[in-house]
C-alpha cells in the first residue's frame, strides 16, 4: 500500500516571487497538514518520501512528528521529475506502507498512467491540494486499486 499525498495549499504560485522550491504552505495548508495526521491515523506508515520542495516537506512534517519518522526528500517526486521517475518509485516493491508526498502535476500523470493500465478506483480521478490517494498494488500483477481521501483541514492550536 502506498499513500500518495498532494501537498497542501501553498497559495497562488503566480504571486510567489522567489524560487518555487521555497514556496511555503498557506495558513489553510498548515491546517490541511495537521488534518493529514488524523486522516491517516488508521493506516500504517513506515516511511515518508517527499518532493524536496518546502511545501511538500511542510505537508508531511506533522505526520512525521506524530509517527516518529524522518522525511526522506526524493527528487523523483519533485515537480520536475519525469513520468518514468515517478513510476519507478511507485513500482518499487521494497516500498510498503509508505507516504509519497508530491505535486498535482506528478499525481495527475501517475494516476492517468495507472488508469490507462487498468487502475480500479471507487472515486473520480481528482487530486485536490492536501488529498491522499490510497493505492494498493497487487502482489502478482501490475494491478492497482485506488481510493481518494479528501483533505481534512483542522484548526491549529492557538496560544
Amino acid at each position: 500500500m502506498l499513500l500518495v499525498v498532494r501537498h497542501a495549499d501553498a497559495g497562488d504560485k503566480r504571486s510567489w516571487k522567489a524560487s518555487d522550491l521555497l514556496r511555503p504552505l498557506s495558513a489553510a495548508g498548515h491546517r490541511q497538514a495537521e488534518g493529514l495526521v488524523v486522516r491517516l491515523e488508521d493506516y500504517p506508515v513506515e516511511r515518508i518520501l517527499c518532493s524536496p520542495s518546502l511545501r511538500c516537506i511542510q505537508t508531511v512534517q506533522p505526520l512525521a512528528g506524530d509517527r516518529f519518522l524522518e522525511i526522506e526528500p526524493l527528487p523523483a517526486l519533485g515537480v520536475e521529475a519525469s513520468p518514468a521517475d515517478v513510476l519507478g518509485v511507485f513500482w518499487d516493491r521494497t516500498l510498503r506502507n509508505t507516504v509519497l508526498c508530491t505535486h498535482g502535476e506528478t499525481i495527475g500523470g501517475l494516476l492517468r498512467r495507472l488508469a490507462a493500465d487498468g487502475l480500479t478506483v471507487t472515486d473520480p480521478l481528482d487530486w485536490p491540494k492536501g488529498s491522499t490517494w490510497l493505492l494498493q498494488r497487487t502482489d502478482d500483477r501490475r494491478e492497482v486499486l485506488g481510493r481518494l481521501m479528501a483533505p481534512l483541514e483542522l484548526a491549529l492550536a492557538g496560544p
